[in-house]
């Protein structure tokens, strides 16, 4: 069968109630939904069933920073399905989708942990973007106990409150939202949470068992919260007095979203582990990395030590290329910049008209407004 006279999916009886019946009824319901009915999305567009088309303000929570279904990153996975590659493959033998998409990283993403030499970096693929920041975690924590000497169970990170990191055990742990953690212990230990922004009360958590700092650079389920001037550079020095790990977490905010191609360099820091996710395939396949400091990878994780099955599967990767390529040639993260000015300029300029809108706050086009 050629691609072309494949059967387009769906069901062509299906009405709006009759998909939210179903929905409900076979589906956990873990969300509270719109009632849109989603069939087809371009662009900044989606339409529903019905036919009727809406401006895509959700992003799908950053997935789709290059827009729905962008044809370069279509393109680019349909040529490889109708080319055979290899849709998964068992992870010990080598892809050069996957040689590609790596590549591609260490030509994108600046040296990171430079105090452990500049010796490259190293990409663990995941899935879902928890897994790689559980990955971050599983560094950290294993660094504290191979190069500090802390006994292993005893390694603490220092995190903060209002942060989201997804809803797996380990991170909710840390959570301040109790609709996250009630009724799903024993919670995971090891983990302090302090005031996001305040550099004071990262310093008088740090102890003799603190391994490492993990923190979003802004904070979107908390509040779109812009920390103070100068509070990476802050936990940026403090990590190297005290021989920690700076894991930031870019899944929302990386990627040009911001108006940089990371978030991080608004404070002109470097991390020493980079976690990204969501639009980093284009919105269109699930992919997310940890990245780090060559030399923190090397010591961390061996054979063994972690996997995952469809960690950076090949066409997750073509996928990722893509994306990559869209993002630099056609410079979102400049137009980022330039259009999340105007856009916040014209909100400002309702804010004063308006007796709701109490604050508007954000950078690139990363923008909340509190009412």
């Amino acid at each position: 069968m050629k691609l072309q006279d494949a059967p387009v999916f769906g069901f062509s009886n299906t009405t709006d109630a009759s998909v939210r019946a179903l929905e409900r009824e076979s589906g956990a319901n873990h969300y509270e939904r719109l009632e849109v009915v989603a069939r087809t999305a371009k662009g900044s567009w989606i339409t529903d069933v019905d036919g009727t088309t809406y401006l895509d303000c959700l992003a799908a929570y950053s997935a789709a920073n290059l827009g729905h279904h962008h044809p370069k990153v279509v393109n680019a996975v349909m040529r490889a399905l109708v080319g055979n590659y290899a849709s998964v493959i068992s992870n010990v033998v080598y892809t050069d989708p996957l040689a590609l998409f790596l590549s591609k990283m260490d030509e994108f993403v600046p040296q990171l942990g430079p105090r452990f030499g500049a010796c490259g970096n190293k990409v663990m693929p995941k899935n879902g973007v928890v897994e790689s920041v559980e990955t971050a975690l599983k560094m950290a924590r294993y660094y504290g106990w191979k190069k500090k000497n802390i006994p292993d169970g005893k390694q603490e990170i220092i995190v903060f409150d209002n942060n989201f990191h997804g809803r797996m055990i380990t991170v909710i742990s840390f959570s301040s939202q109790p609709k996250y953690r009630t009724g799903f212990g024993p919670l995971t230990p090891g983990f302090v949470s302090v005031e996001f922004g305040n550099l004071d009360a990262v310093k008088a958590a740090i102890n003799e068992n603190t391994c490492g700092i993990l923190a979003e650079p802004m904070q979107g389920e908390g509040g779109m919260q812009i920390p103070p001037a100068g509070f990476l550079k802050g936990l940026r020095k403090i990590a190297d007095e005290h021989d920690l790990l700076l894991l930031l977490d870019e899944i929302q905010v990386g990627l040009g979203r911001t108006g940089k191609n990371f978030c991080f360099q608004h404070d002109d820091i470097v991390p020493d582990g980079l976690i990204l996710g969501k639009a980093l395939s284009g919105g269109l396949i699930p992919l997310s990395v940890f990245i780090t400091n060559a030399k923190l990878m090397d010591m961390a994780f061996q054979v063994g030590s972690d996997g995952s099955t469809f960690g950076g599967y090949p066409l997750a990767c073509v996928a990722g290329v893509a994306a990559l390529d869209v993002l630099q040639e056609e410079q979102l993260a400049k137009s980022a910049e330039i259009q999340g000015e105007k856009l916040k300029q014209n909100i400002m300029r309702i804010a004063v008209r308006s007796k709701d809108i109490k604050e508007v706050r954000g950078k690139g086009l990363f923008i909340g407004i509190e009412v």
